[in-house]
C-alpha cells in the first residue's frame, strides 16, 4: 500500500462507539523516513490529512463492521481502538488494530483533550457511552519529538546522565519513558525512546518550534532524535 499513515482512535463500551481523535506518528528512526522502522520518533495531533471524508470512510467500512461482528459473536469490544491506517488514491486501507492509545499518540492526544478522561473511561467502563457529553477537544496544535538513545531501535546505549532545564513554558511538557536515577540520584537514560518533548500552540508550526526549542535545551552524550516532526503538514499548510 502506497500513502501516508495516520492513527484513528475509537472508544467502544461494546454496544456503542465513539471516534477519539486523530495523529500521525513518525516511524523511521531517521530523518526523510529513513532508517530502521521503530515505535515512533515523534507525532502531531489533529491529523488534518484525515479529512472528514475520509474519517466517515474509516468509520463505515472499517470501525463499524468490525465492532458490529464482534458483538454479533458475543464479543463485544470495550475500550480503546486504535486503527492504523494508509491513505491510499483508492481510499483509507488498514494496516493494523491496537487496543491502546498508542504511544507516541497519546501523548499529543492527551494534551488537546478538554473533557475529564476519567468520565470518558468510566463510560466506556461502564456500558454508558451514549450517556456521555460530547468529547471536547482543544482547536490547538499538538506535537511530540522522541529524544532516544544512540544504536536505538537495536541495542540502545544505557546510562548516560541526561541535562534537563529548570523551567519550561506550561504548554510544554517532558514524558520520561527510558529514564531512571543512578545510585547517586542523577538521571540517566534507560532504554531507547527516552524522552518525549511535547508541545502545544495554536498553530502546528507553532507547537513544532516550541518543541524543538525545548529539544536543545535537553542533553545527553548519545542522543538522537529527528528534526522533521510534522514537517509535511507544516509544508501542505504553508501552501494554503
Amino acid at each position: 500500500m502506497i500513502g501516508e499513515e495516520v492513527s484513528f482512535f475509537v472508544l467502544s463500551d461494546g454496544s456503542n462507539f465513539v471516534s477519539f481523535g486523530t495523529a500521525q506518528d513518525h516511524k523511521r528512526a531517521l530523518d526523510n523516513d529513513k532508517g530502521l522502522n521503530t515505535g515512533g520518533m515523534g507525532a502531531y495531533s489533529p491529523a488534518p490529512i484525515l479529512t472528514p471524508q475520509f474519517e466517515k470512510q474509516v468509520m463505515d467500512r472499517i470501525i463499524s463492521p468490525v465492532l458490529k461482528e464482534m458483538a454479533n459473536q458475543n464479543m463485544p469490544f470495550t475500550g480503546v481502538l486504535y486503527a492504523g491506517i494508509i491513505l491510499t488514491l483508492s481510499g483509507p486501507q488498514l494496516i493494523e488494530f491496537n487496543v491502546r492509545f498508542g504511544d507516541p499518540e497519546c501523548q499529543v492526544l492527551m494534551q488537546r483533550l478538554e473533557t475529564d478522561l476519567f468520565d470518558i473511561l468510566n463510560a466506556v467502563a461502564t456500558g454508558n457511552l451514549s450517556r456521555l457529553a460530547p468529547i471536547k477537544w482543544s482547536d490547538d496544535f499538538a506535537i511530540t519529538v522522541v529524544m532516544a538513545s544512540k544504536n536505538y531501535p537495536d541495542t540502545p546505549i544505557k546510562g548516560d546522565t541526561i541535562s534537563l532545564p529548570s523551567n519550561i513554558d506550561t504548554n510544554d511538557f517532558i514524558f520520561h519513558a527510558g529514564t531512571k536515577l543512578s545510585n547517586n540520584h542523577q538521571l540517566v537514560t534507560n532504554g531507547g525512546r527516552v524522552l518525549n518533548i511535547t508541545s502545544k500552540a495554536p498553530t502546528l508550526k507553532q507547537a513544532h518550534d516550541n518543541a524543538y526549542d525545548l529539544v536543545r535545551q535537553i542533553s545527553w552524550e548519545n542522543s538522537f532524535y529527528r528534526s522533521d516532526i510534522g514537517h509535511k503538514e507544516i509544508f501542505r499548510q504553508s501552501k494554503k
